[in-house]
This record gives C-alpha cells, structure tokens and sequence, in this order.
C-alpha cells in the first residue's frame, strides 16, 4: 500500500518547497521531525514516505490537538479495561459514543489547522485513516483531490480522485 502511495505521489509531480504535509496523529508540539524520525527508525513506512517527502522539500506539519489524541487514548484503554473486567456485575458502558464524537472533534481541529497554515498556491498532502472525514470543515477554495481512492465528496456523491 505504501509503494502505491509513494508511486501516485511521484506521478503527481508536485513542488515539494510548496507542499506541507499533515499526518494523522501528529501532534503540534515542536518535536514533529524527531516524532516521525524515531517512527521512521521503528519501522514505519508513513513515517519513512513522510521523511523522503521533507528531504525533498516539503514541509511537516504538526496536525493534531495533543489533548484529542490523549483523549482518544484515554477511552480506547477504557474500552479494553472494561472488555478486561474479571469482577461478575454490570458492565460499564463502553465508549464508542464518546469516541465517535472525539474522531469528529479531531477532524474539526485537523481541518481547521490545514484552513490556517494552508497558504494559497500551497500543496497540502494528508495522511489520514479511512474513518476521518475532513470534507466539511475545510474551505471550499481547499481543492481535495484523492488519487488511490473515491471517497464521498462535500455533497456526499462519490467522486474520483
């Protein structure tokens, strides 16, 4: 899958020195590059194709609130500790509300962060997972072009990216 994705994005051509790059996950904190460098040691291919694409130029964005990220954290490990329940009783219940509602907080945040680091003429390439749906909070002069995949557009009709 990675070399699929590194290939459509060699296809595309792009001026790396104006592209920035947003990936899921990556909290704004300062320490973005040494993040994705010690992902990249461990063996992560996103994190490896996100390095090439800085060594050409582009630009790495932090993405991400930090208090989202340890909130979503924070309700998958109270999901698996209530999965986990030794003790007979009522089960407690789990949280897929509450992580559903913190998926479309993180996609808030992330849209509303490419909206004002995002200049004109500026490429942006983000790395998401399949459940994130940026389309209705990002600006409507933001073009989204998807070039492995259709997902639903603003108006909710597949299109071809």
């Amino acid at each position: 899958m990675w070399q699929k994705i590194e290939n459509a994005l060699e296809a595309l051509r792009l001026p790396y020195r104006k592209v920035k790059i947003y990936q899921d996950g990556l909290p704004i904190c300062g320490k973005e590059l040494n993040i994705t460098n010690d992902l990249a040691k461990l063996g992560s291919p996103n994190h490896r194709l996100l390095l090439k694409l800085v060594e050409q130029g582009a630009r790495l964005m932090g993405t991400e609130s930090a208090e989202l990220l340890i909130r979503e954290y924070e309700l998958i490990r109270q999901g698996f500790d209530n999965k986990n329940q030794s003790v007979p009783g009522p089960q407690v219940e789990q949280p897929e509300g509450a992580l559903k509602t913190n998926l479309q907080k993180r996609d808030k945040f992330i849209a509303e962060r490419i909206n004002h680091t995002l200049a004109h003429g500026e490429v942006g390439i983000v790395f998401l997972g399949m459940l994130h749906d940026l389309s209705p909070g990002l600006a409507d002069d933001i073009e989204i072009a998807c070039p492995l995949y259709s997902p639903q557009s603003r108006d909710g009709h597949d299109h071809v990216g």
